[in-house]
């Protein structure tokens, strides 16, 4: 066997760096994404892994995945049993990747452009720990714009961890930090939040994201949502201190009224009645104790399938340098 090829296998074996994607439905995208990775590949100087994480795709991204990882030995193909959303799915992506220094966080729609790691990999030689893009203009619809801003902004507001305005999951993370992050057995997962509360030095850089390279986008608003719940309740004590605020003001607001109804009795002679007043105390109060039932809810839910202690993710299968695990 030529020199040539033997040093090839044996970085292929402890590739420096692991370029991480999760993929649902992305058949559309999935011949410029590995198009656009070869390229950074055959470019870059270092020795690189290509980790695919399919998340129960429907549609033929799995057979995809699994014909680029026969036929190139960079590829590395991790088929979940079935759809567990993207966080899961990347945190599966994260604890197969095998990358001796650090690992490249990307989305499969492209948005997150993969030609930026050698820029990440500069920042990275310079002592930081992670490397975390920054998006300074957003290629998609205004409500969707505008709510992304403004949750960022509310999150980092009521949040005890510092977590960057604008920054997504595209990142590159060093071993060091990637082996913590698989230490971290949460079931209701917010990575960039577990990123930020891990600590060591970390620095932003900004980019302009793209438009998606095809398709349309598998996040619906009722995913958003829930990752916006993870975001909210994992980072922060706002909603019990909230709730515990809200429940003295409606005391306080309750004695006001209960005073007022005193005085008129004791120095008018007169004391409110009718319905309106009636309704006005009831919806008060049962509207604080719903909100303090929901709020209290969304802790006890979490608690409860954290407890099942059930894994996070079933992988059905893997191919790992042209052989089934």
């Amino acid at each position: 066997m030529p020199l040539l090829v033997i040093e090839k296998l044996s970085k292929l074996k402890t590739p420096q760096i692991s370029i991480v994607a999760p993929l649902y439905n992305e058949s559309e995208t999935f011949p410029l994404l590995v198009q656009r990775i070869n390229a950074l590949m055959d470019a870059s100087p270092l020795s690189i892994e290509v980790v695919l994480i399919d998340d129960g795709s429907r549609d033929d991204t799995a057979l995809k995945i699994r014909q680029v990882a026969l036929m190139d030995e960079r590829y590395h193909g991790v088929f979940l049993s079935r759809n567990h959303g993207h966080q899961l799915a990347l945190t599966a992506g994260i604890s197969a990747a095998r990358g001796t220094e650090a690992l490249f966080v990307i989305d499969g729609d492209l948005q997150d452009p993969p030609e930026l790691l050698p820029e990440f990999y500069k920042l990275l030689q310079e002592g930081n720990d992670v490397v975390y893009a920054v998006r300074k203009k957003r290629k998609e619809g205004f409500i969707k714009r505008m709510g992304y801003h403004w949750f960022y902004r509310i999150l980092r507001s009521i949040s005890y961890v510092d977590i960057p305005l604008d920054s997504g999951d595209f990142a590159l993370i060093s071993r060091r930090v990637v082996d913590v992050l698989n230490k971290m057995p949460e079931e209701s997962r917010y990575l960039r939040g577990m990123r930020s509360w891990i600590g060591f030095k970390q620095t932003g850089y900004e980019y302009e994201r793209d438009a998606r390279a095809a398709g349309e986008s598998k996040y619906s608003f009722k995913q958003l949502f829930r990752l916006a719940y993870n975001g909210i309740f994992n980072f922060s004590e706002f909603p019990i201190k909230f709730m515990s605020r809200v429940g003295m003001t409606a005391i306080v607001i309750s004695l006001i009224y209960f005073a007022t109804v005193v005085l008129k009795k004791l120095f008018f002679a007169h004391v409110i009645e009718g319905f309106a007043a009636l309704l006005f105390v009831i919806i008060l109060f049962s509207g604080v104790q719903l909100l303090a039932l929901g709020i209290i809810g969304e802790y006890v839910l979490r608690i409860f399938f954290q407890s099942k202690n059930r894994p996070l993710y079933i992988i059905k299968e893997e191919i790992v340098n042209r052989e089934y695990i």
